[in-house]
């Protein structure tokens, strides 16, 4: 955290000290040739400890013999350096989680730039480069506390002010906050176009399913028990790795109709591929999930010749399907998720490979889970992430949703910024009056969020912050 150093100060002989925030950098009209990088070597790191002790022990005696603290003992703590085109150390920032358990909440401090000769535009920088810096770490929240002379600079930044900070050594703070919109972009891109896109079939009598479930993973087939779910995967997939498209494309049906509490009856496929062979592969990745599941393909359509593509539907049987748009403001909200297995090769941080290493009765046995659970609303969540997820499931509930960050599981090797906008392998949304806390093996389950009033989607801290991550509706179909 922004503990410890109030302020920077910057000098050269015969010019006017000036005062720097802990984030904040000078402003003079001609930048000197700079480079900003990692430390990652001894000489760096020295060079950078040196201008913090110079600056923050010695010129301004805020610390008696040392600044050294706890972040610089974290090894977690990455420190970003300016170093001029003769190879000095011109300035430094340091950024750290704010939590013993990384859940990706991080805080920049000890920003500290060398004198007036060196320092044109190397604080911008190093702001510049630690907010880039978090964001591509995953990481989902960065704060900063500043003097409040630097406000309307760090607003110009982009930086959203957070009210008032501690006054240290006199001297007012105010509390930043750098928007990371990386759950947003994830929303936007994957389900944001729906509404428009789709209202021709919403205007048909029957049009985009029942009442009670437009929006939902699959839709009950009228005057019937039959559930019917639909999911194309994308060509450049089917291109690049057949088999494990071929997977995915009965995982993700698969993994629809169980958030409907619908048992698998028969698959139907339509896959295409430029040659016999490339076909082939697709088709060895659909049997061999098919023969896991213990579900069949009862046909559909094959083509060769031209360019791969795949997409499947599932058909499911229950006489009471579980909708997305069952939920009520009140509910808590739970995590159903299988944390085993790695990253797909290839895919890191966009696909998790929970399935392919269980055995067809675990993955039977996650798929009957939600159907035994009987919650008021459930959703598998889907290439939106964890979050878009639950926000579709909110909008078709029609209310918003809160999620408590330190509560949500997550696998080891994944930063929560990668586990909450990544395809989970086996991943359900459940939202009911009652918690789910266990489940049998191999998925665990964690309360992790509750549904609100109002709309959207909003992540809260173990600091009591609450920060937006879905401003408002995914898709904009709105309450089922």
């Amino acid at each position: 955290m922004l503990e410890g150093l109030p302020h920077t100060t910057i000098s050269t002989p015969g010019a006017r000290t000036r005062d720097l925030s802990i984030l904040a950098g000078p402003e003079l009209s001609t930048p000197p040739d700079h480079l900003v990088t990692v430390a990652d070597d001894a000489r760096m790191l020295a060079g950078y400890h040196g201008l913090r002790h110079t600056e923050f022990v010695e010129r301004q005696g805020l610390f008696a013999t040392s600044d050294h603290d706890d972040v610089d003992d974290d090894p977690r703590t990455v420190v970003l350096v300016a170093v001029s085109a003769d190879g000095h150390v011109v300035g430094g920032v340091r950024v750290a989680p704010c939590t013993d358990t990384d859940i990706g909440w991080w805080a920049g401090s000890r920003l500290v730039v060398a004198d007036t000769a060196h320092a044109g535009g190397i604080g911008r920088a190093l702001i510049r480069a630690a907010c880039a810096h978090v964001e591509g770490a995953g990481v989902l929240r960065f704060d900063a506390t500043i003097q409040e002379r630097y406000l309307r600079l760090f607003t110009m930044l982009g930086w959203t002010d957070r009210g008032p900070g501690p006054t240290i050594g006199g001297c007012a703070h105010r509390r930043m906050g750098w928007p990371i919109g990386r759950i947003q972009r994830t929303a936007d891109t994957t389900k944001a176009m729906l509404a428009d896109v789709l209202a021709p079939l919403g205007r048909q009598p029957g049009g985009l399913g029942p009442a009670g479930f437009r929006g939902d993973d699959g839709v009950p087939v009228p005057g019937s028990d039959l559930i019917a779910a639909c999911d194309a995967v994308l060509p450049a997939m089917v291109e690049r790795d057949p088999e494990w498209a071929g997977w995915c494309s009965v995982l993700v049906n698969l993994n629809d109709l169980a958030a409907m509490g619908a048992a698998p009856v028969g698959l139907l496929d339509a896959v295409a591929a430029p040659t016999t062979s490339h076909l082939t592969r697709i088709i060895r990745g659909i049997s061999t999930a098919a023969q896991a599941w213990g579900t069949p393909v009862l046909g559909g359509h094959t083509q060769v010749g031209v360019h791969a593509s795949l997409s499947v539907t599932a058909l499911g049987q229950t006489p009471h399907p579980l909708a997305a748009g069952g939920g009520r403001v009140g509910d808590v909200v739970s995590v159903i998720a299988d944390l085993g297995g790695s990253w797909r090769p290839g895919y890191r941080g966009r696909q998790w490979d929970s399935t392919s290493s269980r055995s067809g009765e675990q993955l039977r046995a996650m798929g009957s889970l939600v159907a035994d659970l009987r919650p008021h609303a459930a959703k598998d969540v889907s290439m939106a992430g964890l979050v878009g997820t639950l926000g579709m499931l909110a909008e078709s509930s029609g209310t918003g949703a809160e999620l408590d960050v330190s509560a949500i599981p997550r696998p080891h090797d994944s930063t929560l910024g990668e586990w909450l906008t990544c395809f989970p392998g086996f991943a359900m949304l459940t939202a009911d009056d009652h918690p789910v806390r266990e489940v049998p093996g191999p998925a665990v389950a964690a309360p992790c969020g509750r549904l609100t009033a109002g709309a959207g989607v909003r992540l809260r801290w173990p600091d009591g912050e609450v920060t937006g991550a879905v401003a408002s509706t995914v898709t904009g179909l709105g309450a089922a």
